[in-house]
Parts: structure tokens; sequence; C-alpha cells
């Protein structure tokens, strides 16, 4: 059955026939659900929720009044075909929020588990949000952004097209997001400038004292030392042998924008 006897749908609801509704999952009023949708166990849609065709929402999901998922994506190339919103587990989402699905056929905007998003703002088309991630209010992801886990981007950012930030970045009010963001480190000004590490947000997510002393040295040798950058991801490789560190080095040589200075 579409609809799990035990999902409740309020009476001005819309449910396509062809929705599938998991256990135990809330559509609040006016909320609209159209065709090929599926929506699974325990999630809770709040009034004027609209999820659109070809978007599959996980597990556990809060959704706040008046988020729209699966339109159409801001793209001039987009020629209509089917393409994908794939939302995880275990998100909440907040009130005024638009996803995109991806531009090109079959290609999908990706979100992952246990996020919490602030009010009013957009997740472009194709774009790939990992997991444990916070996204405060009024922000904008463009196409082809990517997110890495437990990374926080605080209230008002704007993120350009094809921009990477990476795992636990920390990322301040109002800033432009022009280049890729290397993990671990915190970020300010207009024009996004690396400014230390994200020690709060380092420590909250377990890391030892000699983690943070490592990606410590990192940042010195990648930010202060006055070298080239090549010469100094050779020397991070060289003297500061950690997973993290390798991580680091990683994004950065697989960067096609190139990264952030301080």
């Amino acid at each position: 059955m579409p609809v799990d006897p035990s999902a409740s749908v309020a009476p001005t609801a819309r449910v396509d026939p062809s929705a599938h509704i998991g256990p135990r999952s809330r559509i609040g009023e006016f909320c609209v659900i159209e065709s090929d949708v599926v929506i699974g166990a325990d999630c809770a849609l709040e009034p004027y929720v609209y999820i659109k065709r070809w978007t599959t929402i996980g597990d556990g999901n809060e959704i706040s009044a008046g988020c729209v998922f699966g339109t159409d994506p801001f793209d001039k190339n987009f020629s209509g075909e089917r393409s994908y919103v794939r939302i995880g587990h275990n998100n909440k989402i907040r009130e005024h929020w638009t996803i995109s699905r991806g531009t090109a056929p079959e290609s999908a905007t990706v979100v992952g588990d246990n996020n919490f998003v602030m009010g009013s703002g957009h997740i472009a088309h194709n774009c790939i949000v990992g997991s444990d991630i916070v996204i405060a209010s009024c922000t904008l992801l463009a196409g082809y952004v990517e997110v890495e886990d437990q990374a926080f981007i605080s209230g008002g950012v704007v993120v350009h097209q094809f921009s990477r930030i990476g795992a636990l970045a920390m990322i301040g009010g109002n800033v432009r997001v022009n280049s890729d963001v290397p993990p671990y480190f915190m970020y300010s000004d207009f024009n996004i400038a690396a400014k230390g590490l994200n020690l709060v947000g380092l420590k909250r997510a377990g890391f030892r004292r000699e983690q943070i002393s490592a990606l410590k040295r990192a940042y010195q040798l990648l930010y202060r030392s006055g070298l080239k950058l090549e010469e100094a991801l050779g020397r991070i490789e060289t003297e500061v042998a950690t997973p993290e560190a390798r991580h680091l080095v990683e994004f950065i040589r697989s960067s096609k924008r190139g990264i952030c200075r301080e």
C-alpha cells in the first residue's frame, strides 16, 4: 500500500496515489506530495510542504513549513528530463528551504544524514551535502557545491558553484565562498580567508590534543610559512603523518578552483 496504515495524512493534504509514505510518518495540512515520491518511516512534514516528483526522503526527517524539495534546477541547460533529489535520514530542515533536482538526466542532488538546516535558504542542483552538518539561516549553495561531513556554515553565506567545503570547516556569517575551503580550519571575511583552526568544532568532534597539534602544524606550513603551495603540501606529508593531514593534502591537491588563502 503506498501510504502505510500507520502513517497519518491531514485531510487538506494532497498525496498522489503512486507516492509512498512510510510507517508512522505524518503529513501536515495543505502539503502536496507528487507522484514518484518516497518518504520513509517516522518523518514529520509540517503544513505547506511541497515534495515534487522523483524525490526520495529517508527515515526520521523533520521538515518544517514552506519547504519545497525537487524543484526544477535554476539552470538554463535544464531540459526537463528525469533527475532526482535524494535525502538521507534524521535530518532537521527548518522553514522555507528549496532543494533542486539535478540538471543532467538521471543526475541527483544528494543530502546525507543527521544534518541541521536552519530557516530560509537554497541547495541548488547537483549539490552533494554530507552528514552531521550545520547550515544556518539564509545560506545559498549554488550548483555542484560539495560539503563534507561535520562542516559548519553560518548564516548569510553564499557559496559559488563548483566550490567545495571540507570536513569540519567552520565558515563565519555573511562570507562569500568563491574558492575551495580546506577541512578543519575556520574562515571569515567577505571574501573568504583562513583564520586558524576550528578548535571548537575539533574538540566537539572528539579530536585529541595530539591530533589538534598536528593540524596546527599543518596550518602553519600551509598558511604561515611563506612556502609555495606544493612545497607546503610536501612538508605536511613529511612532517605531519596523520590521517587528517593526509585528507587535507588530498583535498587541496584535488581542488580545481584553488583554495582560499589567509
